[in-house]
């Protein structure tokens, strides 16, 4: 098998990996888990270590848990846990941009990754537990928990130490027999004192995201929902302009080839996202919707497309041009999350709105 061929399948699984996270939150983000940890054993593996790969490897990772965000959206039903995740994943996303300005490593440390074990905590729950039963004081336990004794030992022992697991075990040798002995030890906790513990459970394993409420599971409804409750310019358009705006500022630290400043990258994310917003109400108003994913996405590509050559065509007016192929990854990046995020929101504020009436009735 050529290196090419595996360079590609390495890259291609780790996009497409993420997209099934909405409907099979726990599994495909513990795979996203898995083959970030191993595509560099795979390179291995063929003997070649691909160049530019560690800037891939950062952009793919920042990609996957846009993605964790967006199917939190979709699928969570606790308010006080969605509002710890939400937090966590803003406070992670401005720690690494902070850290691609700067260089300064110890900023990942003050802003460590507790988002992604949060949303496995959360998920690993939801599979035999209804997440209602518990409420913000136990969700913001699991964050803490998760923070200092797993996130903050392993932010050091990445960005700060920068030692690797496999090269310790091999240099360190009672690193590897000390570490299978704590994963050991760790499994006999969680059997013998966490499990016999543990609360009754509430239904039988669900590793499939559970159905969205009758009353916005269909593309038309959405719509409707939509049309009512947003604005162009509303809490949720501002929130996906940070969203989607500073995933981009980092997608343009890390990649090769790109030319634009930080504030540019931000600010034509900002345009784009208004506009996409504008585009959107106006569509949901007069009842079109797309039931496919895929269908929308095209849509929302095709426009942003549109956009794009025409921002061209005015810029060869005057001294600017657009650099083409880091345009339209931009424009694929921002249509994938546009559009998981579009079709997603409308079901949280419904949610939102449902528990508002229940507590006034």
């Amino acid at each position: 098998m050529s290196v090419d061929v595996v360079f590609w399948s390495v890259v291609t699984a780790r996009f497409v990996l993420p997209l099934f996270i909405p409907k099979y939150p726990l599994p495909a983000i513990i795979g996203c888990l898995v083959l970030d940890a191993a595509d560099q054993s795979i390179f291995q593996a063929f003997g070649f270590n691909p160049p530019f790969y560690q800037s891939y490897d950062k952009a793919m990772d920042v990609f996957y848990l846009s993605v964790a965000y967006t199917a939190s959206l979709r699928n969570w039903t606790s308010h006080p846990a969605f509002r710890i995740n939400r937090f966590l994943f803003f406070y992670r996303q401005i720690g690494v941009v902070a850290f691609e300005l700067t260089g300064l490593r110890w900023l990942l440390l003050v802003f460590p990754n507790t988002f992604e074990y949060f949303f496995i905590a959360y998920e690993t729950v939801r599979t035999r537990w209804n997440p209602l039963r518990w409420g913000f004081k136990f969700w913001a336990i699991v964050a803490g928990a998760i923070w200092v004794f797993i996130k903050l030992p392993q932010e050091y022992w990445v960005h700060i130490a920068q030692l690797d697991v496999t090269d310790t075990i091999r240099d360190v040798p009672w690193f590897g027999p000390a570490l299978a002995a704590g994963i050991l030890l760790l499994i006999a906790v969680l059997w013998f004192v966490v499990r016999p513990r543990l609360p009754q459970t509430d239904w039988s394993l669900r590793l499939a995201a559970d159905p969205l409420p009758a009353g916005i599971d269909e593309a038309r409804e959405r719509a409707a929902f939509q049309a009512e409750h947003r604005k162009v310019f509303d809490e949720a358009a501002l929130e996906k302009i940070f969203l989607i705006g500073l995933i981009s500022v980092i997608y343009g630290r890390v990649l090769p080839g790109v030319e634009a400043s930080s504030l540019q990258i931000f600010l034509a994310v900002a345009f784009y996202a208004i506009v996409n917003a504008g585009l959107g109400l106006w569509a949901a108003k007069r009842g079109h919707s797309w039931e496919s994913a895929g269908v929308s996405f095209a849509v929302v590509f095709a426009t942003n497309v549109v956009l794009v050559a025409v921002a061209d065509l005015l810029l060869t007016r005057g001294e600017g041009r657009l650099q083409l192929t880091d345009t339209l990854f931009f424009v694929f990046l921002f249509s994938i999350l546009t559009t998981l995020y579009d079709r997603y929101r409308p079901i949280h504020d419904y949610r939102v709105e449902m528990a508002k009436t229940e507590t006034t009735t």
